[in-house]
């Protein structure tokens, strides 16, 4: 994805709200209660399946996960919209913050938090 890409589904979902005239419930607090219960939505298609099945959902469950992808895509775009964020910088940034955090030589193969380490 590219920024024009994301600059233009983030017009799409502007007009989108707008024509429906839902910009009035698009506060930053309404964005990201719907953000929050959507990627919970997204996590109980996962709830009950194995690890190596997580891996390969059948094509119904692949259907559902990528509805719920899609409502957490749009919640996020539109939040960002909303508040002047540009999504790209601030993923770029968090990679280079992690960079530091969870220096290769000692988080590889490990799952603890950075403030872990010795």
């Amino acid at each position: 994805m590219t920024s024009a890409s994301l600059q233009n589904l983030s017009q799409r979902l502007r007009e989108f709200a707008h024509e429906r005239d839902w910009d009035q419930f698009h506060s930053p607090k309404n964005l990201a209660m719907a953000l929050v219960a959507e990627a919970g939505e997204l996590a109980a298609e996962f709830q009950w399946m194995t690890e190596t099945h997580s891996t390969t959902p059948d094509p119904e469950q692949i259907k559902r996960i990528r509805a719920e992808m899609g409502d957490v895509m749009n919640y996020l775009v539109r939040l960002a919209d909303k508040l002047d964020v540009d999504l790209f910088a601030e993923a770029h940034a968090k990679i280079d913050l992690n960079t530091h955090r969870y220096p290769a030589d000692k988080s590889r193969g490990s799952s603890k938090k950075y403030t872990e380490y010795t």
